[in-house]
């Protein structure tokens, strides 16, 4: 039984190359399309951003009220 998974391990460790990506072909597409990446990358930091504020103001709010409850409770 060991040797049977050690001889399946270095085939699969064989076989791996095989399923590599062929790095032959380099980036090929235009600027427009990097400048439409671009942009949208842009959008989504810009969504992300005020999300990311509101987040920490609602934790921050959670934060202050359990304080106060605590304080309440002594």
């Amino acid at each position: 039984m060991k040797s049977l998974l050690s001889s399946l391990a270095v085939v699969l460790l064989l076989a791996a190359p095989a399923f590599a990506v062929d790095t032959a072909v380099t980036y090929s597409s235009g600027l427009l399309v990097l400048l439409f990446v671009g942009f949208c990358a842009l959008i989504i930091v810009a969504q992300l951003v005020p999300a990311v504020l509101m987040l920490f103001g609602m934790t921050k709010a959670v934060a202050q009220g359990s304080r106060k409850t605590a304080a309440a409770k002594n």
